[in-house]
């Protein structure tokens, strides 16, 4: 007999994704101005740059500055995105990256009450697929030295307000991992638990064998994407990743042709990929601002946004208020060049 945790999970999966959920997600970048402000516009053309491949976005991720930018700042972004979400066909994870367990029910609590205000009803299920928002994502408690039970309770007060949700295991951040048995006691218990993102790399809970109740388990990590795609054997169902901001459509294609069986041209994409971040990463590690994936992907869009004549213009703006270094944005151009990733022009000009 299928656990009720489990039943209500994939009937959940099925009202939220009737054709499947998405394989490829996106946690948008977030564009500012030379005042600190949001880049409507520019956010508008980046979202459209990748929206055809991938199809679902988390919004504000931490690559979108989501533990950086303010409660005011966060519903505007989410406000554009959801605005623009019908016409680019794409699905709306709510972030609710908070420290505390308390500032992540108030944000979903808040971010609930907005949803069903826009859309004039009481009904959070009718105000989430009106704003085409399928959920909201929040990680652990923050702190190294928390015992697993503070972690599992800490989580468990999100999920109890019964809204469709994903786990964030972001160590990086949080300076802990959620344990692969205290994610398998939170989905037998909670239905509504549907999703889980591992930005971890160690994978733990994918690999541990236990059974999660059939939570669709989307990897966060960087590179040596094909081997873990469920399709060439490995544990995941999807991946939610920084570097779909830039290549989206490699990282689709990657899929599609590990989908199909066409190995030799998965691992090319992938390797590729791979190639291109690991290298950018070492070129932004030792910033002092922002994070390593933001900073990256922030250096590598900006030439897909503008083609080789990046180099000429002023360098991406970041959330603390300063610019990308030039030299790290010369360095991207040089590196996208040798790998032959660079465009012939951005697509802003397309």
């Amino acid at each position: 007999m299928t656990p009720p945790a489990t039943a209500q999970r994939r009937a959940l999966i099925s009202r939220l994704f009737p054709d499947g959920p998405p394989t490829l997600w996106c946690p948008p970048l977030t564009h500012y101005t030379a005042t600190g402000r949001l880049d409507r516009p520019r956010i508008a053309a980046h979202l459209r740059s990748f929206a055809p491949y991938a199809k679902g976005v988390l919004v504000p991720g931490s690559t979108g500055d989501g533990w950086e930018m303010d409660d005011p700042m966060a519903r505007e972004l989410l406000n554009l995105v959801l605005g623009l979400a019908p016409d680019l066909g794409i699905v709306v994870l709510v972030g609710a990256l908070k420290p505390n367990p308390d500032a992540v029910c108030r944000t979903i609590a808040d971010t609930a009450t907005w949803l069903r205000r826009r859309a004039s009803t009481n009904n959070n299920a009718e105000a989430m697929a009106a704003a085409r928002v399928v959920g909201y994502a929040f990680c652990p408690p923050t702190g190294a030295t928390l015992p697993q039970s503070t972690i599992r309770n800490g989580l468990a007060s999100a999920l109890e307000l019964g809204l469709p949700s994903a786990l964030y295991q972001l160590p990086q951040v949080t300076q802990n991992e959620v344990a692969p048995e205290t994610v398998a006691a939170l989905a037998a218990r909670f239905g509504n638990l549907y999703m889980m993102k591992d930005s971890s790399g160690a994978d733990r809970v994918a690999v541990s064998g236990l059974d999660l109740g059939g939570l669709f388990l989307v990897r966060g990590a960087e590179c040596d994407y094909r081997r873990w795609f469920h399709a060439a054997g490995g544990p995941y169902r999807g991946f939610l990743l920084s570097t779909a901001n830039c290549f989206a459509p490699l990282l689709h294609g990657m899929l599609d042709a590990q989908a199909h069986d066409r190995t030799a041209d998965a691992h090319a994409a992938s390797e590729l990929v791979s190639r291109a971040i690991s290298g950018v990463f070492d070129l932004v590690a030792d910033l002092p601002h922002g994070n390593m994936y933001t900073n990256a992907n922030k250096a590598i869009d900006h030439f897909m946004a503008h083609g080789p004549n990046a180099a000429a213009l002023d360098t991406p703006m970041l959330h603390a208020g300063m610019r990308l270094p030039m030299a790290v944005v010369d360095a991207t151009g040089a590196l996208l060049t040798q790998l032959g990733l660079m465009p012939a022009k951005g697509y802003l000009d397309a």
